[in-house]
């Protein structure tokens, strides 16, 4: 179904390790509108799509999703990697350390442990593509509160880069909304159905 090629989307390269910054950033891993949760909800999402150019774009964004996920295992793997224990402590990773040592787990930056709660598949081609431009949106608007936190640049550079794939997403779901509303029949109901909006016993 998919090529794997062995090389990150953008290139990761951090020199000094930084255990706050890791903390941060590892909300878009396991966070509620981080990668892992969009990747899920497109790939989900794209069964139940009645047009197949729609479920196509679910499958490209989805698919591009985990290669984020795999950006931000790698901006926190280096921001972690050989970390002293005086680091750990003095930084408060210990608390994560005490479950995890330094291995990449997905959970918010506060702590909580990524469910599938964090996304939605409604089945509903409109409900779902709105769900999806409000979480590229999200995910967006944390990006936008890790750069406000973080300054050095090899960090930033692939944070740069995430936000800006956020904004593609956010406007090819647009196009697909555009695309689905322009299909829209008697048979939908999301803006007049004659079986809901015209009954004898409503007086309509």
């Amino acid at each position: 179904m998919w090529t794997y090629e062995r090389r990150l989307q953008f290139p990761v390269n951090i020199k000094e390790p930084n255990a706050q910054l890791a903390q941060v950033i590892i909300s878009q891993f396991g966070g509620p509108d981080g990668e892992l949760a969009a990747s899920m909800r497109y790939l989900s999402q794209r069964f139940a799509t009645p047009y197949k150019e729609v479920a196509g774009l679910l499958t490209d964004i989805g698919t591009e999703e985990l290669a984020h996920l795999e950006m931000i295992g790698a901006i926190v793997h280096q921001l972690t990697r050989n970390l002293s224990m005086e680091e750990i402590g003095r930084s408060g990773f210990d608390k994560y350390y005490v479950d995890h040592t330094l291995g990449i787990w997905p959970q918010a930056a506060g702590g909580i442990p990524s469910n599938a709660n964090q996304f939605q598949s409604k089945g509903d081609i409109i409900t779902d593509l709105y769900e999806d431009m409000a979480a590229e949106q999200k995910a967006r608007s944390t990006y936008d509160n890790i750069l406000r936190l973080v300054h050095e640049p090899d960090v930033c550079a692939p944070i740069k880069f995430l936000r800006a794939r956020e904004i593609v997403h956010f406007q090819r779901f647009g196009e697909a909304l555009r695309m689905t509303t322009d299909r829209l029949d008697d048979k939908n109901f999301y803006a007049f159905n004659p079986g809901f909006d015209m009954c004898e016993d409503c007086g309509n």
